[in-house]
């Protein structure tokens, strides 16, 4: 299961996500995104772990408190389910 994480504190490194998650289950990778040009973490990320320790992690740690925020968490959406204007050219 793909989860997404945003609002994160942009001090969050992958070992600390990763701690967090393990506590609902097997965590397979952590990619935390940054910005390409300064290298700077964006604030989001994503967790990739098994199914029920997924649904667990979701249910415990949307809103959950990090570091003075609040951040988000629930299942990543694939690319071309985001909507937007570039779903409209993808498609032709």
């Amino acid at each position: 299961m793909n989860i997404y994480v945003g609002n994160l504190p942009y001090s969050t490194n992958e070992d600390e996500l990763t701690e967090l998650f393990e506590e609902y289950g097997e965590v397979y990778s952590v990619k935390l995104i940054s910005d390409r040009e300064t290298g700077r973490m964006k604030g989001f990320g994503f967790v990739e772990m098994e199914q029920d320790g997924g649904v667990q992690a979701i249910e415990a740690l949307n809103e959950y408190e990090l570091n003075s925020r609040n951040i988000v968490v629930n299942e990543a959406r694939q690319k071309n389910d985001r909507g937007g204007r570039n779903n409209f050219r993808n498609r032709y």
